[in-house]
């Protein structure tokens, strides 16, 4: 869909039902700080090179963690201070605005977006508020999904966000400081098979290794990890050699695999499975199926699938309105087979993210939104420092290719030194990676107590 023609020089506002509105500076909204946000934020400004766009960022964390690397904060094995981005930072370096808010509701008529009470530890910050916009792309990522289940919420934790990954950090350090006072064991339950539960389930292994050369030697034999799927299989997005290397590796170290496992109730103390069976856990985390946020339902009449996510067309506007745009896990596009949507990844949102960057700024002129083309490039899981599998997917003369080992490894590194690179510029990346460098070998190698 095109965008209606202006009659001046300056961009005219987009409106799908009317056309035009009176001329001024464009606002665009993005709304959530992740991979595509971010990156739809820092570089969109850059592109347009018209001083009558201004580009918003709204998020309710103050600094963003590569999702993809979540499972190392939670586990302790990565410090958040060194990977995090500030966003006001970022927004200075990057000609943004930031501002610090979660999404209540969307009003499309007036094109204002409601942002809920901002409260830090139960003192009220800033009041209900509202951002017009001219544009708006929402970014609001997902959420992982507890299907219904009874008690999930109430005793397991999730690793979503920055601040939520922080805080299973804070409970598996309580957690394993009380199992060494007491000499007792701990048993802690991952609900979910796919890239991010196997991950944790290796992350945690090595923070209890890794423990051991900081006084805690008898730690490693007091952790015990379960990781429960209730498909077939573990890994199940990915190639079947991915799958099973990877399971043969947490295996060999000492993690409990449980497939064809489904979970249906979570209590205090305990996992409760459909065959009857009671898996015992002083810590559980669910990682175990995503969905969007349950807000986007309530946005304004836009067009959502059961996952709560937004249904887009294929220049990736939303189907009731042209005028808001919907990338990364929060949204759902069918591209060749309309019954298999893409995945929620972050490759995916990567890609979507520079599909709006380079065509935006033309569309605003009143050019047609190409629609998004996806190239699947492979996947990769990383096994912290036990290693890594993955496939090369669609990548020149090696597609389907397998990975493993070194190579793998430096796969995973080099996804994450590009999205720097990317958020940042070259040089900027290039320091941050060589900065991360110094400190592996000065740092201690886990996130430390603080008290």
């Amino acid at each position: 869909m095109s965008n209606p023609s202006t009659s001046s020089d300056k961009l005219q506002p987009h409106d799908p039902d009317q056309g035009a509105r009176p001329s001024g500076t464009h606002q665009i909204v993005v709304v959530g700080g992740g991979i595509a946000g971010l990156e739809i934020a820092s570089k969109l400004p850059g592109s347009t090179r018209n001083a009558s766009i201004a580009v918003t960022l709204v998020d309710r964390e103050p600094a963003y963690v590569w999702k993809p690397m979540l499972h190392t904060i939670a586990a302790g094995t990565t410090d958040v201070s060194q990977q995090e981005t500030s966003y006001i930072s970022q927004a200075r370096n990057r000609h943004f605005v930031f501002e610090t808010g979660e999404l209540k509701g969307i009003d499309r008529k007036e094109r204002k977006l409601h942002l809920k009470p901002l409260e830090i530890e139960g003192r009220s910050i800033l009041p209900e508020r509202a951002i017009s916009y001219d544009t708006l792309i929402l970014a609001t990522g997902s959420e992982a999904n507890d299907f219904g289940t009874p008690g999930v919420r109430d005793h397991c934790l999730t690793i979503d966000s920055r601040s939520q990954a922080m805080k299973f950090n804070r409970e598996v350090m309580a957690h394993m400081l009380e199992a060494l006072a007491a000499k007792s064991s701990l048993h802690i339950a991952v609900v979910g098979g796919g890239a991010t539960g196997v991950e944790l389930a290796a992350e945690l292994v090595q923070l209890a290794d890794t423990s051991a050369y900081y006084g805690a030697a008898g730690l490693r034999d007091q952790v015990k990890v379960t990781l429960i799927e209730s498909g077939p299989n573990l890994l199940g997005a990915f190639p079947n050699r991915v799958a099973i290397a990877a399971r043969e590796r947490i295996e060999k170290l000492g993690v409990t695999v449980l497939t064809g496992a489904r979970v249906v109730a979570a209590e205090a103390g305990c996992l409760r499975l459909a065959d009857g069976t009671q898996i015992d856990a002083g810590l559980k985390v669910w990682a175990a199926g995503v969905k969007a946020s349950d807000a986007c339902a309530s946005f304004d009449g836009l067009e959502v699938t059961r996952n709560n996510q937004i249904v887009v067309r294929p220049t990736l506007q939303t189907t009731r309105d042209p005028g808001i745009f919907a990338v990364g896990d929060c949204s759902s596009l069918s591209v060749g087979d309309p019954g298999r949507p893409l995945p929620p990844a972050a490759q995916v949102a990567h890609q979507q993210a520079s599909h709006l960057i380079r065509h935006l700024p033309g569309w605003l002129e009143g050019k047609d939104m190409p629609s998004f083309s996806y190239r699947d490039f492979g996947s990769i899981v990383s096994l912290g420092g036990y290693g890594a599998y993955g496939s090369l997917g669609q990548f020149g003369l090696f597609t389907g290719g397998f990975l493993r080992g070194r190579v793998a490894q430096l796969g995973h590194v080099l996804l994450y030194r590009s999205h720097q690179s990317r958020l940042h510029g070259f040089w900027r990346g290039g320091l941050i990676w060589l900065a991360d460098m110094i400190n592996s070998h000065v740092r201690a190698r886990i996130r430390l107590p603080d008290r």
